[in-house]
């Protein structure tokens, strides 16, 4: 065996930690620069991206306003900022050969640009308000415990690879947080001697500081992940503190879209036929499970980073029977 592939068998034994189940603050606003006192609609996004960018918004987000609005003021002519209307939105909208739920993707793209203009005294009323996309809503499952242990049980923990991609499984669906939190984890982020995960805003989408506790099959695992990674950069000379890495030392990351953790998940789903191992099935399995030990939707919704509560309860498909439900018990 070459030195090379050595660093990839992890000599740690993790056999005994699981088994197979059985089958059965915003900057002030500012006049934009306008051509005949008129403000155009490329004037007026390049405020607010630049507006945008001093608030914090990440990046992604910002390329979605550039992206949409662009491509409504491409597809309906339109050139100043006073000469959209609410028909030149629809007109927009059926011109899209594509799904509802991207026609509504892409409206709440414009939806939210047309805010910040009323927000910046560019635009006197919200007239866009009204118009919606119906997108039949679809029940997404959350993953199981059976699931998330049918796939530790098929994976060979002795391979780096393996290990690596197990481990992020497991934190998800132990944890709830994103696939793009764990792409940007780092050994500092991780106590093992508490067992606790702290996470600080620079890597949450919600930009807020946050701890989650683990387990002790997670912390295991996290530890034989941690002291092997420190090999393969020794080996590799990369030199940085992420807890997730390739077998060559580098970010299981280079963009949201591109996320290798996320594509070998798909992998094992496909392979082992388990539908329900993604991202947002384990996500969504961690809060199902809190919600099923009798966990307050407050603190789910804490610990899934959502801005509010009416996020976490589309999340979990309560409808409002099943909460009016639950709020009986305590009459």
């Amino acid at each position: 065996m070459t030195k090379k592939k050595a660093v990839l068998t992890v000599t740690e034994d993790l056999s005994n930690l699981f088994e197979r189940p059985a089958q059965g603050r915003a900057e002030p606003k500012r006049k934009a620069k306008t051509v005949n006192d008129r403000l155009t609609v490329e004037k007026a996004l390049a405020t607010v991206m630049r507006q945008m960018e001093i608030s914090g918004n990440r990046q992604r987000t910002i390329d979605d306003y550039q992206t949409y609005v662009n491509h409504f003021a491409s597809k309906t002519g339109i050139v100043y900022v006073d000469e959209i209307t609410a028909d030149k939105i629809y007109e927009w909208l059926a011109g899209m050969d594509v799904v509802p739920q991207t026609k509504l993707t892409r409206l709440k793209c414009l939806k939210a640009f047309l805010s910040r203009c009323f927000d910046n005294g560019w635009i006197k009323t919200r007239f866009w308000r009204p118009i919606t996309i119906k997108v039949d809503s679809r029940v997404k499952e959350g993953a199981t415990e059976r699931d998330i242990k049918t796939l530790l049980s098929v994976l060979d923990l002795g391979d780096f690879v393996q290990l690596r991609d197990a481990t992020a499984a497991l934190l998800m669906f132990k944890t709830g947080i994103r696939v793009n939190t764990v792409a940007h984890l780092e050994n500092k982020h991780v106590d093992l001697s508490e067992k606790l995960l702290r996470l600080d805003g620079e890597i949450m989408k919600n930009r807020q500081d946050l701890l989650l506790p683990f387990d002790n099959a997670l912390a295991r695992m996290l530890e034989v992940l941690m002291k092997q990674n420190d090999a393969i950069r020794r080996e590799y000379g990369v030199d940085n503190d992420l807890v997730f890495i390739t077998k060559k030392g580098g970010p299981v990351a280079t963009s949201p879209s591109n996320n290798n953790i996320q594509k070998r998940l798909n992998k094992y789903a496909k392979k082992y036929g388990l539908k329900n191992i993604n991202p947002h099935a384990l996500r969504r399995g961690f809060a199902k499970s809190l919600l099923e030990k009798g966990a307050s939707i407050v603190d789910i919704s804490k610990a899934l980073g959502h801005s509010d509560l009416a996020v976490t309860t589309q999340y979990l498909h309560m409808d409002k029977e099943e909460i009016a439900k639950n709020l009986r018990k305590y009459l």
